[in-house]
């Protein structure tokens, strides 16, 4: 008889749930995919309903049920330091009282409500669902474990080792000392929306200059040479308040935060890339002091700020491990994952043998076949065209050589925050207006957001200063020296957002403006479809590259269904849309131009 352990996330934000089957993974999505509520934090049933329905179970035959961290230590947290601040912080104690009361100091109760489900209910500290998300996925027998966040319980940083099946957490940093909620804090001064837009910051921070990095260092963290820190509570209001920062921070930086949507001046771009620098210093100190502790050669990482992939570049060039791996749903998605294998091996002490990344390149959402994409076609009355598997690759290759944007949408969804090759937007990335075109007309979003490449992974050296498996755009390469645009002796380097209207690269609109790119790498045994698409490209320009970005509109979660697809490709400029062996052009179709004007003003922010 087969174990079937089903592992849950909620409450916070990116609720998911994961579903194991002897400790191998059967399905794992996020709760916002079919919700199509950006970040759900609630109760993830429908998720739970997608892995079950994967199995071929009903809740009752499962034989356990993880929670990815202990409401009831997160609520003991949350009144001790409403207590310590008092009267400081009552607006936001009573905000906050209603929910827990209601419904997150008793997740027992809704579980089994929700599920119709009497078995075990299990629960782990929220940084041990992180590390097991790290360690257990991972090639290694053997590994380091750092996993860094905004907080857990009480913890916010901790770091251990993992040997085979077991893993333990050796020390740790707590509230209110967050090097996530630092960079929280600047996501919101900037005018950016907190535990959404972080990789805004990131991606902003090339076009500044490291201005405000003393006076991070001077007043806000105070940062040891083994990277363990302390913040001024001074500046901050996240502990008790309803902001991230308080007045003091303004005076110190020189005004109040930026409102979103207003123009972004060279003070934030500088502010960006300050707290981006101070994080990498921070990132870089800890990742010695766990080699050094543990004398392990491999170090695996989770936890939101673990998708800070620059930093995660700079550990694999700079520090003494020899290799790193990342859990590509690092955030709290990840923990359902991270509970529902914390069962299997830590609680239940099943032998683990790793051959590989176990991951299944994270394509663990829901697949549409071909005859159901057919009947969706069908009963939409949409014109598309049929291709034969061979021709799919070839086609859609030429598409893209001839400058159309196109919507990629094959296989199973993506479990975590990046498309990779499933629910993707593509286009030609040696087209210099491919950069605004993808970011103004087809994901409305800000200019200076920068795009990934994705890479046949026995080419990436060709392109890029890295030699390594990056399936997850999770680590920051440069762009090889050959492939640059350098400014000549009589252009004057552009400055700020100006830096935009430059062509960095022989590829440059997957080329950032300090020569850098978010890589990913493909292989056939991973995804042969998207493989073999990039190699039809190749095959066609001579490049190995294309621009790969997430299927969806900003504010919206990634799509899931091919109705999601087909309202996202008609809502907007996008050529072409690919379900599955079906071609779509946009031509074809039926698009009332009223009804979409009135759905871009009713975009939602992110």
């Amino acid at each position: 008889m087969s174990t079937y352990i089903l592992g849950i996330s909620a409450y916070y934000h990116d609720s998911a749930a994961c579903l194991l089957r002897d400790g191998h993974i059967v399905a794992a999505a996020q709760e916002e995919r079919f919700t199509r509520k950006k970040q759900d934090s609630g109760f993830p049933a429908e998720a739970i309903a997608y892995c079950l329905e994967t199995a071929g179970l009903t809740a009752q035959e499962l034989d356990y049920v993880g929670f990815y961290d202990k409401p009831l230590i997160k609520f003991e947290r949350l009144l001790e330091t409403y207590v310590s601040f008092a009267p400081k912080g009552v607006r936001s104690f009573w905000a906050a009282m209603p929910q827990w009361l209601k419904t997150k100091v008793w997740v027992r109760d809704e579980i089994q409500r929700e599920l119709d489900y009497d078995g075990p209910i299990l629960f782990c500290e929220h940084h041990e669902s992180h590390a097991a998300s790290a360690f257990y996925p991972s090639p290694f027998e053997d590994a380091a474990i750092l996993t860094i966040d905004g907080v857990g319980e009480w913890a916010t940083t901790t770091y251990g080792m993992g040997e085979g099946n077991h893993l333990k957490l050796l020390a740790e940093i707590g509230f209110p000392h967050s090097l996530g909620l630092l960079y929280s804090a600047f996501t919101y001064y900037t005018g950016f929306r907190v535990n959404s837009a972080e990789y805004k910051v990131m991606g902003l921070a090339p076009y500044g200059e490291p201005t405000y990095v003393d006076l991070i260092l001077d007043k806000l963290i105070d940062l040891k040479p083994d990277g363990s820190f302390r913040l001024n509570q001074d500046y901050f209001n996240y502990a008790a308040g309803l902001t991230m920062t308080n007045k003091r921070f303004d005076r110190l930086f020189g005004s109040p935060p930026r409102q979103g949507e207003t123009h972004l001046t060279q003070k934030e771009m500088d502010l960006a890339r300050s707290v981006q620098e101070v994080t990498e210093m921070a990132m870089l100190r800890m990742a010695e002091h766990v080699y050094a502790q543990t004398k392990k050669k491999y170090l695996c990482m989770a936890g939101g700020v673990a998708l800070n992939c620059v930093a995660n570049g700079r550990i694999l060039r700079e520090s003494s491990f020899e290799d790193l791996w990342i859990q590509p749903a690092s955030g709290d998605s990840g923990g359902a994952l991270g509970i529902a294998l914390y069962i299997w091996h830590q609680y239940l002490q099943k032998p683990r043998s790793p051959q590989g990344d176990s991951m299944q390149a994270s394509l663990l959402g829901p697949c549409w076949e071909s005859h159901q994409i057919e009947h969706f076609l069908d009963r939409e009355d949409l014109t598309a065209t049929r291709v034969s598997d061979d021709q799919l690759a070839d086609q859609t290759a030429r598409l893209i050589e001839d400058g159309q944007v196109v919507g990629w949408f094959q296989g199973r969804m993506e479990f975590g925050p990046r498309a990779l090759g499933a629910r993707s937007i593509l286009g030609d990335p040696r087209r210099q207006d491919m950069q605004s075109k993808l970011n103004v007309k087809i994901k409305f979003r800000e200019s200076f957001r920068p795009f990934a490449p994705s890479v046949l992974r026995e080419k990436v050296q060709d392109y890029f200063e890295l030699d390594h498996d990056s399936p997850y755009m999770l680590l920051v390469s440069h762009i090889n020296q050959e492939h640059r645009t350098p400014v000549t002796e009589t252009e004057t380097a552009p400055q700020g957002l100006d830096k935009l209207k430059v062509a960095h690269s022989s590829i440059p609109a997957v080329t950032h403006v300090d020569h850098s790119a978010r890589v990913q790498t493909v292989s056939r045994d991973d995804h042969k479809q998207y493989y073999d698409l990039i190699k039809a490209f190749e095959n066609r320009t001579g490049c190995a590259v294309i621009i790969n970005t997430s299927f969806n509109v900003r504010g919206e979660p990634i799509v899931c269904s091919p109705q999601d697809a087909y309202r996202c490709f008609m809502r907007t400029d996008m050529d072409y849309l690919i379900l599955g062996n079906y071609i779509l052009n946009k031509e074809d179709q039926d698009r009332p131009q009223e009804a979409y004007e009135q759905w871009r003003k009713e975009l939602p922010l992110d």
